[in-house]
């Protein structure tokens, strides 16, 4: 269904509006479901039901064949490993069995063509008409597979490119050569099926630092030259003390106790060039302390919205273990406000044990989907004057293990593809 088209819902005598049927399906709305909704100056806002499951992470292994400065296994000690077959076979079972294929992205913490079997899970699941997408660092997209992907009919495929030249590279991605993984990622693209939208499609995605963020505009060029259609930029995770240094976003954190605030005085700007004669006071108007509206959208951002519960995710590690999102299937350290922050682990279940539906509608599951989709956890990410947010356990507000204050992801300042 075509998302974009002019659609209409109609209101019955009692006030109710009534959804056309396209919408309910592709948000998985059905009879007795709560939906949030949030109202605003000129349109109410419709969350996804949180009973409908669209996208399942699945990580393959989180062993990796680099050892790269950003990645979160500098802050963790968890035990490494590969998903076994009997493991995917209870995910692949689970998920024919939902009333509709959600997409399965094959990502995690963890190199996934490092795993000998995923290849043969993206065949698999795409016999059974699921959408896949995967995501790489790129070393090992040899011609050999890239054609096995490009035959399986994987629908995008990320890469991970955090330099545009061979230096900026190397030093973010220890172990691995630019110019090796482009020219990967160039037979990739003329391998692949031709036509108006070439599939796969191909996406970059690039984690911004102090170091790099000069690289953007050259590694645009580049994601065009490659034929990629989707690019996805994040900010820097620190999972170490000196990556703090790399942070883009010490003053957004503050910020963002203001960005929303109903008493700031409200600018509004036309769509207009960026160039040398508009950029200077663009800028400006982005730090003037007012909540900036550009073109009819508001500029600070989304806050306190899980991507992952908004998009009906889960995510499931190489164990079978299942969780919310990618953030709470390991424990690791990270650093917020110059303080360690440790998260732990929240596991749902196991696919070993359970079935993937009953999990996703585990009645403590669905709950904590809703806790966190109205997010009434403690504003830890601009506060963190107590303890209390050197943790993911608690908060200051009540709320017990797992308390999401703390998540950056939640704040849009992190971001997954």
């Amino acid at each position: 269904m075509d998302l974009q088209s002019n659609l209409w819902a109609e209101v019955d005598d009692q006030g109710r509006l009534i959804l056309p049927k396209e919408i309910s399906e592709s948000y998985g709305v059905k009879p007795g479901n709560r939906v949030r909704i949030e109202p605003n100056a000129n349109h109410i806002r419709l969350h996804r039901s949180t009973s409908n499951l669209q996208k399942v992470y699945i990580e393959p292994t989180d062993l990796c064949n680099l050892n790269c400065t950003i990645c979160i296994r500098n802050g963790w000690d968890e035990t490494l490993g590969r998903m076994s077959q009997e493991t995917f076979e209870h995910i692949l079972n689970g998920l024919k069995k939902l009333p509709s294929m959600p997409t399965v992205f094959f990502g995690g913490l963890g190199e996934p063509l490092f795993h000998p079997r995923t290849m043969d899970w993206i065949e698999q699941l795409k016999a059974c008409g699921a959408p896949v997408e995967l995501i790489t660092n790129g070393t090992t997209l040899t011609e050999k597979n890239s054609r096995r992907l490009i035959k399986a009919g994987l629908d995008v495929l990320w890469v991970s490119l955090d330099g545009a030249t061979a230096e900026s590279y190397a030093d973010v991605r220890l172990g691995a050569e630019l110019p090796k993984v482009l020219a990967n990622l160039n037979v990739f693209r003329q391998l692949r099926r031709g036509g108006h939208k070439p599939t796969p499609e191909i996406g970059i995605a690039f984690v911004a630092m102090r170091k790099n963020i000069g690289d953007l505009p050259e590694l645009l060029k580049i994601g065009r030259q490659l034929g990629a259609s989707r690019f996805s930029v994040s900010n820097v995770m620190p999972y170490t003390p000196d990556m703090q240094d790399q942070m883009l976003y010490r003053r957004t954190l503050s910020d963002i106790a203001y960005m929303t605030s109903p008493w700031l005085p409200r600018l509004s700007l036309p769509k207009f060039d960026f160039d040398d004669h508009t950029k200077d006071a663009f800028y400006s108007a982005l730090n003037s302390g007012y909540n900036v509206n550009f073109a009819g959208n508001s500029l600070s951002g989304a806050n306190d919205v899980c991507n992952f519960v908004e998009g009906g995710t889960m995510s499931i590690s190489w164990d079978g273990s299942v969780s919310p999102c990618w953030p709470l299937m390991h424990n690791h350290i990270s650093y917020l406000h110059g303080k360690e922050h440790r998260s732990f682990k929240h596991v749902i279940g196991n696919v070993n044990e359970q079935e993937l539906e009953a999990l996703w509608l585990e009645p403590g599951y669905v709950a904590y989907r809703e806790k966190v989709q109205s997010f009434g956890f403690a504003p830890c990410t601009f506060c963190g004057g107590c303890d209390l947010s050197e943790a993911n356990v608690e908060d200051c507000l009540g709320n017990e293990f797992p308390a999401c204050g703390s998540c950056l992801w939640s704040q849009g300042v992190i971001q997954c593809p």
